[in-house]
């Protein structure tokens, strides 16, 4: 008789070559996903010259207005996820996100646009933990770290596709035109995913003696209160989750403010934005991804300590290079020093998500990482972003265009947070080992 944890021929997962097929799908529909949460911040001076905004309001437009019915709706659709098709799931939410994003470019006030970033919020919601949770399973553990690294490229290719292609639209047709070009590409390709991804069998690729059958996961398929209760019984796993969110916060505070500081204060055109700025975020991500997959299937699976100690150095270094970047007398060396963070401020992401997957029973990973991406964003997505809005809107009296500057400046207090709390997981994930030792 076959073994039961080996995928049979013709099942998902028989095809070593097909899984990576899985991946690319999945990280180009991440990409999509990244290409229309990012949109507003490379056009963020145009929308808020068109629609008379505050920087108080493009704070909230591009972190907490998405981020909380993205933070929200992604812990009810990751539970779901945990129990219905998974493939089905992403592909219903690009279509959702992407007909958002073009109803985006059709806003005429703050209201509306907040409306309409609320839904793609909602949409979005129902990419990542689903993804994971598909990865896990087409992937052995030792291997899901370049997996999901694979899949995060979607961030740095939606990046470079968001700023050059954004920035080159908006020069030419106007800021409305990207918003509907991007959410119509999205619209064409949610069908797509249907026909090219399978829905694996649960805990596949897990090194457990057997696979969970259908029946056996009818009678024992945990509840969503159960996949509560695992992760907040788990000190590593929520102080990895909030270090996360902290680490978050500084990575979009800059990220997110980063295309409106170079063009207001170190007067960047839109074209000269969507060319450097494009590449340097583009390479920054894939570096930080790189750098991240490395902690994770390498230094994370000789001493799992690394998965927190390295975020935790790369914020300590990306200190002077904020200052740098802020205080820089022209784009050109802004752009230089901005690049350092860019990297070390991502790579906590890779880490963090290999350490759940490798730590979560396969019935409570949808659930538990719409959990840690629940921290991430509400804390980092969220806040990160409206805090330097807000500290900027503070400063403008006494500073003028400056106020940014100041405002990125103030970043700092939050990085020794991160720092501290990265410590902390290492150090709880040191206790784990001695406690495993001692068994």
């Amino acid at each position: 008789m076959a073994n039961p944890s080996t995928p049979r021929a013709g099942e998902p997962g028989a095809s070593g070559s097909y899984r990576y097929v899985v991946v690319a799908v999945l990280a180009i529909t991440y990409m999509l996903n990244f290409v229309d949460r990012q949109l507003l911040s490379i056009l963020a001076e145009p929308v808020k010259l068109d629609l008379a905004l505050s920087d108080t309001q493009l704070g909230m437009l591009t972190g907490l207005t998405f981020a909380l019915f993205y933070t929200v709706f992604g812990i009810p659709i990751a539970a779901l996820a945990d129990r219905w098709n998974r493939v089905r799931i992403i592909a219903i939410a690009c279509g959702i996100w992407s007909l958002f994003t073009a109803a985006s470019g059709m806003a005429s006030s703050f209201l509306t646009l907040a409306l309409a970033r609320m839904g793609v919020g909602v949409g979005e919601a129902g990419c990542s933990p689903p993804s994971y949770s598909v990865i896990a399973d087409y992937f052995p553990p030792e291997k899901r770290g370049r997996a999901l690294f694979l899949y995060m490229l979607g961030v740095p290719i939606g990046s470079v596709v968001g700023a050059m292609a954004g920035a080159w639209i908006a020069a030419h047709y106007g800021w409305r035109a990207a918003f509907v070009a991007v959410g119509i590409a999205g619209l064409v390709f949610a069908p797509l995913i249907l026909l090219l991804v399978r829905e694996p069998r649960r805990g596949q690729s897990d090194p457990s003696a057997s696979i969970v059958t259908a029946a056996a996961r009818t009678e024992g398929r945990a509840s969503t209160r159960a996949a509560f209760a695992f992760f907040f019984r788990s000190p590593t796993i929520v102080l990895n989750a909030i270090a996360s969110g902290l680490t978050a916060f500084v990575s979009y505070g800059i990220i997110n403010w980063a295309p409106a500081f170079l063009g207001r204060v170190q007067h960047m055109t839109l074209p000269e934005i969507a060319s450097h700025y494009g590449l340097a975020i583009g390479g920054a991500m894939v570096l930080a991804g790189i750098l991240g997959a490395v902690v994770s299937d390498r230094l994370g699976a000789r001493n799992p300590v690394h998965y927190a100690l390295m975020p935790g150095l790369g914020l300590v270094i990306t200190t002077p290079f904020l200052f740098g970047f802020t205080l820089a007398g022209s784009w050109q060396v802004s752009l230089a020093f901005l690049f350092v963070p860019l990297v070390l401020t991502n790579i906590y992401l890779v880490p963090a998500i290999a350490l759940l997957q490798n730590r979560t029973p396969q019935q409570y990973r949808a659930t538990a990482s719409a959990l840690v991406l629940f921290l991430i964003n509400l804390i980092g997505l969220g806040c990160g972003p409206l805090f330097v809005g807000m500290v900027s809107d503070a400063l403008e009296p006494t500073f003028g265009a400056d106020a940014l500057r100041y405002a990125l400046q103030w970043l700092t207090p939050f990085i020794v947070l991160a720092v501290a709390f990265q410590l902390a997981t290492a150090w709880s994930l040191r206790r784990d080992q001695h406690r495993a030792a001692h068994l």
